[in-house]
């Protein structure tokens, strides 16, 4: 299989749906998941470059290995969910030191998923990917609930991010490019989000490229060391 030319991350807390958001941009569908153990990543194809999109366990057993899956990611998608303010709050506390091992160009988006759930989100998740929003799932329409975190919270959270990073905002795409609102279940702004990083990964790799491959030893080149017996047949 061809190595891939870029990696995206998904991290943030259990039970965001990050999964959800990940099947539904790839197989076009909606399923009962279960938690992710570990980690688990699909190949995308976009115009002529191979990217990997990594799914990550949001489990507390789990998150040492968030570290491991972020080493070299381009960008990293941290998901929270609307509805629990809680989930916005671990993104700063556990998941954004993970991070640290990311490429130092990393680009960061802050997704607020499920907001189908809402009732700001009801009319707007239906009307704008034409669906109903009552039939969604095939059963009665769930409650809705008022919004427990504001897209201007998740703002917040990247102005906090590029300090953490020590990135200047005038570097850096503004945050009301890289923060979203989803809804996996409807299929709300999915596209829109992986399809947006897409293209601002796309000259990350062609400048990667025009820069060359790392400096590396080629062990093949190296000539071992000729050895002599000791003693008295020397």
């Amino acid at each position: 299989m061809r190595k891939p030319d870029g990696k995206i991350v998904l991290l943030g807390d259990m039970n965001v749906g990050k999964t959800s958001l990940l099947q539904r941009y790839m197989e076009r569908r909606f399923p009962d998941t279960v938690s992710t153990v570990g980690g688990a990543f699909y190949l995308k194809q976009w115009r002529s470059f191979n990217i990997s999109i990594w799914d990550t366990a949001g489990r507390e057993q789990f998150h040492g290995l968030g570290s491991m899956y972020c080493r070299g990611a381009a960008a990293v998608i941290l998901t929270y969910d609307v509805n629990h303010l809680q989930s916005l709050v671990e993104l700063e506390d556990r998941f954004l030191g993970l991070t640290d091992t990311a490429s130092k160009d990393c680009l960061f988006a802050i997704v607020g998923n499920k907001v189908d759930l809402t009732e700001e989100g009801a009319t707007e998740s239906g009307e704008k990917e034409g669906h109903n929003p009552s039939k969604a799932g095939g059963g009665c329409a769930s409650p809705r609930v008022p919004k427990q975190v504001q897209l201007e919270d998740a703002m917040a959270l990247y102005k906090k991010i590029l300090k953490y990073k020590m990135l200047d905002e005038k570097d850096v795409p503004a945050a009301e490019q890289m923060c979203f609102e989803t809804s996996a279940k409807t299929g709300y702004n999915v596209d829109l989000l992986f399809e947006t990083l897409f293209d601002m990964v796309v000259p990350m790799i062609l400048q990667q490229r025009a820069e060359g491959p790392p400096q590396t030893v080629d062990i093949t080149s190296c000539k071992p060391t000729k050895r002599t017996r000791s003693g008295c047949c020397a």
